[in-house]
């Protein structure tokens, strides 16, 4: 597999992860629900941990900041999938704009690189 196509595996493994990891968290704190929601919660945040690391840059700085728009936008999906709330334009906008810049992030071109 190409090495962008197991970036991006691994970026939306890990912000689908790491959004249901914090929402166990969520649940238990704000919607009441058994602290045994924690569990699920912590070990889906081990694994959204393990999948960054699988991320192909030279430095954990880049894959954490360009993983920051997969977030955004991955969690515009989880409160519309999930939680039933559509993303209005402004969230459909902003959440472009960071994948862009996420995008920037990734595939610019370093110097002595390619």
């Amino acid at each position: 597999m190409h090495p962008l196509a197991t970036s991006v595996l691994a970026y939306v493994g890990a912000a689908l992860a790491e959004i249901a990891g914090c929402f166990a968290f969520w649940a238990w704190l704000r919607l009441d629900r058994s602290a045994w929601w924690l569990v699920p919660g912590m070990l889906s945040l081990a694994v959204f941990a393990f999948l960054l690391t699988r991320i192909d840059v030279d430095w954990a700085g880049r894959a954490y900041a360009a993983y920051g728009g997969v977030y955004i936008a991955a969690s515009l999906g989880w409160l519309w999938a999930v939680e039933g709330q559509s993303p209005d334009r402004w969230d459909t906008i902003g959440a472009g704009v960071c994948l862009l810049g996420a995008g920037i992030i990734l595939l610019g071109p370093r110097p002595g690189i390619g």
